[in-house]
């Protein structure tokens, strides 16, 4: 007597119309979470672009420039307010008419125009040059400040004017910057749509599944399971390993290296995006090696024999590839080829762990 298969798509027989009505419309629903994804995304675009200059942020502190002040504006960015202020101020009766007034901005005060809001800074004094100078104005007010407090620094407040704007050209010159206008808008639409269809993928890839499961066998949609599963992890390691590992230590050793030889680094903001989505996605690529290795493995291309007794033309190969894929500095290749020679050992435990089986030997046993 045989036994009833628990196959679900067992009565499933469509034809090919049905098929295709059936792709369109998963692929409507994938089209549904990817825009849902990408609004989404566009709400928190500033969040998301904070966390992606993080690394270059960082890297600039450390370097010795000021960007603490500028990450923290970009943290206080909301789209939806700012994108409703600027209708608000575009087409506002007093933007249309011209009329209103100004912001109380300047105050005139003894023929003398000072901003409302300035800036202070501190400077050290040493007491004794400050009693000289004083002592040589006025001999008979300020007495000559005895020894043992000559050598004592004093903190002195001094506000003006001009110091806001030296301050503000001061934290300019070492932030990110645009080459043009439209630039950090184009640079924010791009990283908005890009992580919303990071954000969508699980959705996208759900939607893709359940239309090929239907042509699967049970045993085939095992494989699919253990495998996408680790291939989606390996990919999630690898881009967290390349954005918070290697990232520090590439920015360091090129920045070091600008300081080496005194030249003012200028980031332009649109290319560190690129670089900073560029590089871990190839890291996670990269990291799919033992899935590759096992693949090739099951195809009967290569034997696990073989990944052993090639194993020093395969730490070359991987050594080649990974200084291809990552910028021209030492670090980021070696951080990348240590990884990938630990997963090539990896890869020939996974060919050893289970040889490959054919699906009829149960049924024919």
């Amino acid at each position: 007597m045989a036994l009833a298969s628990k196959d679900l798509f067992d009565d499933s027989t469509m034809s090919f119309g049905e098929h295709l009505e059936v792709l369109r419309t998963h692929l409507w629903k994938a089209l549904i979470g990817v825009a849902i994804g990408i609004v989404f995304a566009l709400f928190q675009g500033s969040m998301i672009i904070g966390v992606v200059r993080g690394p270059i942020d960082r890297a600039l502190k450390a370097y010795g420039q000021t960007a603490e002040d500028d990450a923290q504006a970009l943290e206080n960015i909301d789209f939806w307010q700012r994108t409703k202020s600027w209708f608000v101020d575009q087409f506002s009766l007093d933007a249309l008419t011209g009329g209103g007034e100004p912001e109380n901005v300047e105050t005139e005060e003894d023929g003398f125009t000072q901003p409302e809001t300035t800036d202070t800074i501190r400077v050290a004094i040493n007491a004794g040059d400050l009693g000289d100078a004083l002592h040589l104005i006025q001999p008979e007010v300020y007495p000559l400040p005895p020894e043992e407090a000559r050598t004592q620094s004093i903190d002195l407040p001094i506000s003006a004017p001009e110091f806001r704007q030296f301050k503000l050209s001061s934290e300019r010159s070492s932030q990110v910057v645009a080459l043009n206008v439209q630039e950090p808008f184009l640079t924010y639409l791009k990283v908005s749509m890009i992580s919303g269809l990071v954000l969508a993928s699980p959705w996208v890839f759900y939607q893709l599944w359940l239309f090929v499961a239907a042509g699967l066998f049970p045993h085939e949609r095992k494989y699919v399971y253990l495998y996408g599963t680790m291939s989606m992890a390996l990919f999630i390691v690898g881009a967290l390993f390349c954005f918070y590992l290697v990232f520090p230590f590439v920015l360091n050793f090129l920045l070091g290296f600008n300081e080496m030889l005194k030249i003012q680094p200028q980031i332009r903001l649109s290319e560190w995006i690129s670089f900073a989505v560029t590089l871990p996605l190839l890291f996670g690529v990269s990291f799919q090696l033992p899935l590759v290795m096992l693949f090739m493995e099951r195809l009967s291309i290569f034997e696990v024999t073989d990944y052993r007794e090639k194993r020093r033309m395969a730490i070359l190969v991987i050594s080649i590839i990974s200084m291809f894929l990552t910028p021209a500095d030492p670090i980021s290749m070696l951080m990348m080829m240590f990884p990938l020679i630990l997963l090539y050992e990896l890869g020939i435990w996974l060919c050893q762990l289970s040889p490959p089986k054919s699906p009829f030997e149960s049924t024919a046993a």
